[in-house]
């Protein structure tokens, strides 16, 4: 696998090119950027921090339009929250409810605002479904899902992607999902070469153990995940002296989402490595997404995800990913969501073994997440 690194000679006198552009004719945040980063992008580390600061302002464009957009318009998907019992906002739903009289909340007990609203708060063991759900568009949390696609520089890949997620014991109401719950979740993400031998390049393991909150529209997330990167046996055969790298995080991190509707969730997160190798302590991401949230039925409904990861060792440089296309929620609360569709992801590559190696891939996915 040939390596491209970012910010070489190259890129730097391509991106002053891009940004003279950009600062002549692109949009009115690339007009701003181009002029205040025309002559001080003399370094890869200025390189990574202005393409980071005009990817996150883009970003946050978006974002501002589509809450604003969302909120004065109805649901497009199927079984909006009305037609199926629930009240409370968003997602206080037993899916698969055919009736309002199954969904009877209570406001009666006066106490501590993260109680208010129901007088039914239990412990449960094993509960069913999840109150923070992960990241559709991060290629680093674990689900079940299969990659095929294209990289600009390097040919074809197959990423493939093993996990599992079981709630432990959670605290909170009865008649929706509101209030603390423990999970645990893991998996694999493999690399490999289909031609000719379909060859493994490398694999990373990831684990997490997060305690999350949900109340109304916002939810919270406070955990742990150790992730570690390893190159496959056959590419060190074929590259006897490729550099190998011990690539590993213990992090603890902090996440928030908002839902402005149940449909549309906007959420950011910061992570801090207290152990780490090659990776540097501080990391970031955030993105929006839009999927649906209710049974759907065997037609399915849209849904589109967005995710920008930062990382330390790139200079707070890091990645892009949008995912478009046609998904799948089945009844019950421990229903996922399968999704098909393709995507689009441009920078350091999502196999940690090769960080500094720029990636732009363009393929289709089929994933199932928690």
């Amino acid at each position: 696998m040939p390596e491209r690194s970012l910010g070489g000679r190259g890129e730097r006198q391509n991106l002053r090119l891009k940004i003279t552009t950009w600062e002549r004719g692109g949009s009115p945040v690339d007009q701003i950027f181009g002029m205040v980063y025309k002559r001080s992008c003399s370094s890869a580390t200025e390189i990574r921090t202005y393409q980071a600061m005009r990817l996150l302002s883009l970003t946050l464009c978006l974002l501002v339009v589509v809450a604003d957009f969302s909120a004065t318009t109805p649901s497009v998907f199927a079984q909006d929250p009305e037609s199926i019992g629930a009240i409370d906002f968003p997602e206080a739903v037993d899916y698969g409810m055919t009736s309002t009289d199954s969904y009877v909340p209570s406001y009666q007990v006066q106490g501590p605002s993260f109680l208010a609203g129901s007088d039914t708060w239990t412990w449960k063991f094993l509960p069913e479904g999840y109150l923070y759900h992960t990241y559709l568009a991060s290629e680093a949390e674990p689900r079940l899902a299969v990659q095929v696609f294209s990289e600009t520089h390097q040919g074809s890949f197959v990423d493939s992607f093993i996990g599992g997620r079981i709630g432990f014991v959670r605290f909170g109401r009865q008649d929706s999902p509101e209030g603390f719950q423990l999970d645990l979740l893991g998996g694999a993400n493999l690399r490999q070469d289909p031609t000719p031998d379909w060859d493994v390049d490398s694999v990373q393991f990831r684990y997490d153990i997060p305690l999350t909150y949900r109340k109304g529209p916002h939810a919270w997330k406070f955990g742990f995940y150790h992730i570690s990167a390893h190159l496959g046996d056959e590419f060190l055969i074929k590259n006897p002296t490729y550099d190998r790298l011990n690539w590993l995080r213990d992090s603890l991190y902090l996440g928030y989402s908002y839902f402005p509707i149940p449909e549309v969730r906007l959420y950011g997160e910061v992570g801090w490595a207290f152990n780490s190798d090659v990776s540097e302590p501080w990391e970031f991401q955030f993105g929006l997404e839009i999927a649906p949230v209710y049974p759907t039925g065997i037609h399915g409904a849209p849904f589109i995800a967005m995710n920008v990861h930062l990382h330390q060792e790139l200079d707070y440089g890091g990645s892009f990913n949008i995912q478009g296309g046609w998904s799948w929620r089945g009844e019950g609360l421990s229903s996922g969501l399968l999704r098909t569709g393709p995507y689009y992801f441009d920078g350091g590559s999502p196999q940690f073994s090769f960080y500094q190696v720029h990636e732009q891939q363009i393929g289709w996915g089929l994933w199932y997440d928690f």
